[in-house]
């Protein structure tokens, strides 16, 4: 029986309350009183009830209507309470589910991006709001299960009262009222526990999540980067201890800052463990990286980081730093009236690209004038063509890719003569070279065969040297000093003439030759072991030789005396290199730099 019911049957006594109150006949047999005090019928002068208050039974009738009516009252506002309190819990049955709902609908959007990683953690926070519910459920539905009973305990008071009131017979009536009343009585003072037995709010379960709201965070904001491209090196943008590095980024990727990574390549075999790796953070897409090793190729590579992570590296790309100067080799550098041969070192560990060799004419007032360059020079040394009787200021440059290395420091070169330096490498291990480089020494002491160094390019049985000239096919002059005992040879050889053959005594070797004999000093000039006959009064200590491969010939001179000595005449098939020798101890002093004299010319 439900609150709407008990509330029917409750009027419905009460209509018939009063239908039947005019009705009501009391019936006159013994008990004939009613005690209010006890609520027993009793006969009037019972001892009992001496001091009670006795009414007639039609009185105690009424008093019991009323008091019955007093509890209905009562019986009805706490039907209407607990009508309320189940209407109130119907709605909480559908506001836990809603809530639940909700809950349930908010952790499934929240966690949606990240249900792989949150998986086993929202199963685990379900299953305790799950059960939450089912203890909300389950205390609700035991307190709905409670006023349940309640009601029909109220249904049955109600039938019984309404039972004990349609009654005819006022005896049977005023007998059977007494216990419904106390009953009615006992259940309105029974308090209903009107609270609800469980909370509205879901306590969710605490999980540390710190690891996830990072990723919940990134969702849908912004993507790591994806790997920057390095760009290739451009040329002259390096230098001996610095390159200047550049890199490209997709235009849609976000960057907060790079880290830009290198390491040195080496091509050195001994060194067994990779080189160091070093990094620098930038803010743009370039850099410029110092403190490096010239010459050197250097690996880099570059990543991209924002606020989401860090983008995959780049592909490596290979830079190089400039070269460091060339060092010129002033003793090997040659010149002539037309042009100069220049020869240098690398001054590099690392091969290079190329050269740049840089001249200017070196003017007579301090002023500057303009620099002319030869370029792509592939090895280190070069023939440059100049302008006679001219003074020059000559630089070299080492270039790669990163750029052309500073210059090296100035050679000054002369074209008012012939000038070139003794070949050492060709030297019989028996001479001596001076610190110039124009001076040769036989000493006395002659070494032991044992203690000799000889090789391909020295000569093995002449005590002979090669000079070096312009290979160019014009005109040179230099002089001699030689001593006066001095046995010599002097003139000119191909480059390849035989190394353990006498000047003067094959076919590739153009020679004059002093002899000292007891009666007079002799003087041959030798080609392929012959001579003509020539009669030589005054001893020249002062040798000049002009040769000139255009005329095809090759003049010998007494420079002091000015006079001509003596002239061969052939067609060259080769450059030519000067030669010297000593057939005894003594000295030989090379002159160079000198203007070829006007008499040179008509022999």
């Amino acid at each position: 029986m439900d609150a709407y019911e008990v509330r029917g049957r409750l009027d419905v006594i009460e209509e018939e309350e009063a239908a039947d109150e005019d009705a009501f006949v009391m019936v006159q047999d013994s008990p004939d009183v009613f005690c209010g005090d006890c609520g027993v019928l009793t006969v009037r002068g019972a001892a009992a009830h001496v001091s009670h208050a006795l009414v007639t039974l039609a009185a105690g009738a009424q008093q019991m209507k009323d008091q019955l009516s007093k509890s209905r009252s009562k019986l009805s506002e706490k039907i209407i309470e607990m009508e309320n309190f189940a209407s109130n819990l119907e709605e909480i049955f559908i506001t836990v589910e809603e809530n639940f709902g909700r809950q349930e609908q908010n952790l499934e959007q929240h966690y949606n991006e990240v249900l792989q990683t949150l998986s086993q953690r929202n199963e685990a926070r379900a299953a305790a709001l799950d059960e939450q519910k089912n203890d909300k459920l389950e205390r609700l539905y035991g307190q709905l299960l409670r006023c349940g009973q309640t009601l029909d305990a109220s249904k049955e008071l109600i039938e019984s009262a309404q039972e004990v009131h349609r009654r005819r017979d006022k005896r049977a009536f005023l007998q059977a009222v007494m216990p419904i009343m106390k009953r009615v009585e006992q259940f309105a003072r029974e308090e209903v526990d009107l609270k609800l037995g469980a909370s509205l709010d879901f306590d969710v379960p605490t999980t540390d999540l710190s690891d996830v709201r990072q990723m919940m965070e990134s969702i849908n904001v912004l993507p790591a980067p994806s790997a920057p491209v390095m760009n290739p090196q451009i040329a002259n943008s390096a230098t001996e201890t610095s390159l200047h590095v550049c890199w490209s980024l997709f235009s849609d990727d976000t960057v907060e800052f790079y880290e830009l990574y290198w390491r040195l390549i080496s091509d050195d075999c001994t060194m067994e463990t990779p080189q160091e790796v070093c990094q620098l953070k930038v803010k743009e897409t370039h850099c410029t990286v110092s403190d490096l090793l010239p010459n050197a190729q250097y690996e880099l590579w570059v990543t991209a980081t924002n606020t989401t992570g860090i983008s995959p590296a780049s592909e490596r790309a290979v830079y190089m730093t400039v070269p460091s100067p060339p060092v010129i080799k002033a003793r090997q550098c040659v010149s002539s009236l037309d042009a100069a041969l220049i020869r240098w070192d690398s001054g590099n560990t690392n091969p290079v690209e190329s050269y740049t060799l840089e001249f200017q004419e070196a003017s007579a007032d301090g002023e500057s004038t303009a620099t002319e360059s030869i370029v792509a020079i592939p090895s280190c040394e070069c023939l440059v063509q100049l302008q006679s009787w001219k003074r020059y200021i000559i630089h070299i440059r080492a270039v790669n890719i990163g750029g052309p290395s500073d210059r090296s420091p100035p050679l000054h070169i002369s074209t008012t003569g012939t000038f070139f330096h003794l070949l050492e490498d060709t030297a019989h291990p028996s001479l001596s070279l001076s610190a110039d480089g124009l001076t040769m020494f036989y000493l006395d002491e002659d070494l032991p065969i044992s203690h000799m160094t000889f090789s391909d390019n020295t000569f093995n049985r002449c005590v002979a040297v090669l000079g070096d000239l312009v290979p160019i096919r014009g005109q040179y002059y230099w002089e001699m000093e030689v001593d006066e005992s001095a046995e010599f040879r002097v003139g000119v050889a191909y480059e390849d003439t035989q190394r353990n053959s006498y000047l003067g005594g094959n076919n590739t070797s153009w020679c004059m030759r002093h002899i000292l004999t007891p009666s007079r000093h002799k003087y041959e000039f030798l080609h392929n072991g012959w001579t003509p006959d020539i009669r030589i009064t005054v001893q020249p200590l002062r040798i000049g030789v002009f040769l000139d491969y255009g005329r095809g010939i090759l003049s010998f001179y007494n420079a002091a005396l000015r006079q001509h000595l003596y002239t061969f005449s052939c067609q060259f098939l080769h450059y030519v290199h000067p030669c010297f020798a000593l057939d005894n101890p003594g000295a030989l002093t090379l002159c160079t730099g000198l203007t070829a004299p006007p008499y040179v010319a008509q022999p």
